[in-house]
């Protein structure tokens, strides 16, 4: 097997020329608008649209995070999303701004339940992520002292069924369930909601807004709809990103 050999002395003197502190980022002319990142997300026609989003709106939702949840060193933080999908953005830097613990799955293993409860177990992982259908692929196949180390578990994606949640929590009353909602275009998410033992609703709420997040239900002619009444969400403040790569009669729409 092939063996690569990194000689640290070779580049030694080179990096020991490199300034020991941050550079100054408002001598670079960057600010908190400048672009983060872009993730690509087909949507409901298909074609990909890739939703530029700033540093203001990761580093609000990080914030917030760690705010409401407070990881700490002792906590390990299982990442295994995959890097096309958005919430790997907050899975890599959360833990990483936090000062805990990233571990870093193999690749497919968010469907391994095997292997993910091992790991949990091997690792001591407390926080993980799951999309509802593989939460529910998980519990089918969960050992709960595999995975006594838990203290946050959170779901988003699609829709979280009540039933879901009720067993998640009978089986790991010592775990907090989180139901999180947003779309990839607003930074990750804009909307959260812990789940509680004897909840009566019959659909989990996508909860409310998050820190500096504004949320409206409006109707067809952008007006507020009152209590109980259908509409569509509207999204405003720190999160909502820059528009789409490259499509400007769609970021314009």
């Amino acid at each position: 097997i092939p063996v690569v050999v990194l000689d640290l002395q070779d580049r030694a003197s080179m990096i020991a020329r490199e300034p020991k502190h941050n550079p100054a980022a408002r001598a670079l002319g960057l600010t908190a608008r400048n672009l983060a990142y872009v993730i690509y997300t087909s949507g409901s026609t298909g074609l990909p649209k890739g939703a530029m989003n700033i540093h203001r709106g990761i580093a609000n939702r990080l914030r917030w995070m760690q705010e409401r949840f407070s990881l700490s060193a002792m906590d390990r933080l299982l990442h295994k999303t995959p890097f096309t999908f958005d919430v790997s953005v907050w899975e890599l830097f959360w833990p990483l701004t936090a000062g805990a613990q990233l571990v870093v799955a193999r690749p497919e293993a968010h469907r391994d339940n095997r292997y993910l409860m091992n790991a949990v177990e091997a690792h001591g992982i407390t926080i993980i992520d799951f999309v509802p259908p593989m939460l529910q692929a998980f519990m089918q196949d969960l050992e709960a002292h595999k995975v006594r180390s838990l203290r946050h578990v959170f779901c988003g994606g699609q829709e979280l069924p009540a039933s879901l949640a009720q067993r998640f929590l009978e089986l790991l009353p010592n775990v907090q369930l989180h139901n999180l909602y947003g779309p990839t275009e607003a930074s990750v998410g804009v909307v959260s909601y812990s789940c509680f033992r004897g909840d009566p609703s019959l659909l989990i709420p996508i909860g409310r807004p998050i820190a500096n997040t504004q949320i409206y239900i409006l109707d067809a002619h952008g007006e507020p709809v009152p209590i109980g009444v259908a509409g569509e969400i509207h999204i405003g403040g720190a999160g909502v990103g820059r528009g789409y790569l490259n499509r400007p009669e769609l970021t314009a729409e």
